[in-house]
C-alpha cells in the first residue's frame, strides 16, 4: 500500500507517480492531501506538502486524483480533520463517495470525537480507518479494534513517518494484538523504507504501507519520467521481497 502526496511537486508529477504504483502492482493507494501542519508526518513529507501548496494544489486537486485512480485500483484518501472540519462532514462524505474512495485515514481525529464524521461516512458505506500505536493502552486499542472497519492501521513506533534503519522489536506483538482483537485487516506504517523490511513486516501483517521512502525518492528525481521511475522500481523490489 504505497503512498503518495497529491499535487507533489506537482500535479502531473504525481499523476505520473500514481500509474506507475498502478502498474508495478499496488493493491491499494494511499493518497495524501497536503495540509501546513501535518503532525503525523516527518521531514520528508512535511516538506513534499509544503510544495504542493505552494503550487496550489486543493482538497478538489485531490479528489480529482482519487477519482482517476480509483477507475483501475482502490484508494483511501489520508487528511487531515482541518480538511474535514473545513468542508464540513458530510460533504466531506459525499465528496469522498462521488470520488470512488475505497476508505479514509483521518490521523489527528480522536474516537471520542469521530461520531459525526463517522455517521456521514457510513451513511456512503465509507470506511473511517483507525489508527493504533505503540503508546495505545490495552483497553483503548480494544475498543478501537472492535470498532474499526475497512482495516486498522498499525502505527509502528511512536514518532513520525520516516525512515528508519530497523523496525521496532516489539511490533510484532502489536500486530499480532491488533489482529486478535480486530475483525478487519492490520496494515503497518512508519518506518519502511527498504524491500527487506517490506517483507518483514507482510510476514506478520496482512498490509504493509511504505511512504516517506517513496516521496523522498519523487522529490530526488530530475523529472516526473525518473520519479515514475524510481517509485515504480521500488514498489516492484519490495512485492519481490516480500513473495520470497
Amino acid at each position: 500500500m504505497p503512498y503518495m502526496l497529491a499535487g507533489f511537486p506537482d500535479l502531473e508529477t504525481s499523476r505520473a507517480v500514481a500509474e506507475a504504483y498502478v502498474e508495478a502492482g499496488a493493491d491499494i493507494v494511499e493518497l495524501g492531501a497536503p495540509f501546513s501542519d501535518p503532525l503525523a508526518d516527518g521531514p520528508v513529507i512535511h516538506a513534499a506538502a509544503t510544495r504542493a501548496l505552494a503550487r496550489g494544489t486543493r482538497f478538489e486537486h485531490v479528489m480529482a486524483l482519487c477519482a482517476e485512480l480509483a477507475k483501475v485500483v482502490s484508494v483511501v484518501p489520508m487528511v487531515y480533520v482541518n480538511t474535514v472540519i473545513s468542508v464540513g462532514p458530510q460533504r466531506f462524505a459525499e465528496e469522498l463517495e462521488a470520488h470512488g474512495a475505497g476508505g479514509v485515514i483521518v490521523p489527528d481525529l480522536p474516537k471520542e470525537e469521530a461520531m459525526e464524521i463517522r455517521e456521514a461516512l457510513s451513511a456512503t458505506g465509507i470506511p473511517l480507518v483507525p489508527l493504533v500505536a505503540p503508546t495505545t493502552p490495552p483497553q483503548r486499542r480494544r475498543e478501537i479494534c472492535v470498532e474499526a472497519h475497512g482495516f486498522v492501521y498499525v502505527v509502528s513506533d511512536t514518532r513520525t513517518t520516516g525512515e528508519r534503519e530497523e523496525l521496532p522489536a516489539a511490533l510484532g506483538d502489536l500486530v499480532a494484538a491488533v489482529r486478535a482483537e480486530s475483525s478487519v485487516p492490520a496494515a503497518v506504517g512508519f518506518g519502511i523504507g527498504t524491500p527487506e523490511q517490506a517483507a518483514a513486516v507482510g510476514r506478520i501483517a496482512d498490509g504493509v504501507i511504505v511512504g516517506s521512502r517513496l516521496v523522498r525518492a519523487v522529490a530526488e528525481a530530475p523529472d516526473r519520467h525518473a520519479a515514475a521511475a524510481a517509485v515504480g522500481n521500488f514498489i516492484r523490489a519490495a512485492r519481490s521481497a516480500m513473495s520470497g
